[in-house]
């Protein structure tokens, strides 16, 4: 057994281990090792999702509503861009983008205003009070995500954002 299957195999058993060992009894011909690699990757989005939930709660906003913002804050002074480019980086519909603007317009966050290269288009603008609150926030987010990653050792770190890198490289093929 390598060191890190013996390290693994220390670890107690978990909810997936149960889902294995379950489908393993009512189905010895199938091959599980995918399940036991997606089926923990489902778990840890759902888990971290519920703790970003309330990371951004405080903040009052849903985490739809962050990742405008952030989408604003990383494009960089002015901090604008249009609703299709908005649309395009979050891969949303028209819809559920002019949703989200409308709430965070609503509450001072971005601003919306006549594109002055194009009479038929919008700019979207962090206001100040927006810029202030997703740059608290995503300071707040990333230390809800290191206390998770605290659980590893640094090489470990490397080594699982090296493996998920392939991963979802594979995925997206």
């Amino acid at each position: 057994m390598s060191p890190d299957a013996a390290d693994a195999a220390a670890l107690p058993a978990d909810r997936v281990d149960a889902i294995i060992e379950q489908w393993g009894r009512v189905r010895p011909d199938l091959d599980t090792e995918a399940m036991a690699v997606f089926g923990r990757i489902n778990r840890i989005a759902n888990a971290m999702g519920a703790r970003m939930v309330e990371a951004y709660g405080r903040y009052g906003i849903s985490r739809g509503e962050f990742d405008v913002l952030g989408t604003l804050r990383r494009a960089g002074e002015p901090y604008t861009l249009s609703p299709r480019e908005l649309t395009a980086t979050l891969m949303l519909t028209t819809g559920g983008m002019t949703g989200r603007l409308d709430k965070l317009e609503k509450a001072g966050l971005v601003r919306r205003s006549p594109d002055p290269n194009d009479r038929r288009g919008l700019r979207v603008t962090l206001t100040l009070t927006g810029l202030r609150l997703i740059d608290e926030a995503v300071g707040d987010g990333l230390a809800v995500q290191a206390e998770a990653v605290a659980a590893l050792t640094g090489p470990d770190v490397t080594e699982l954002e090296r493996l998920l890198r392939l991963l979802l490289a594979a995925c997206e093929d």
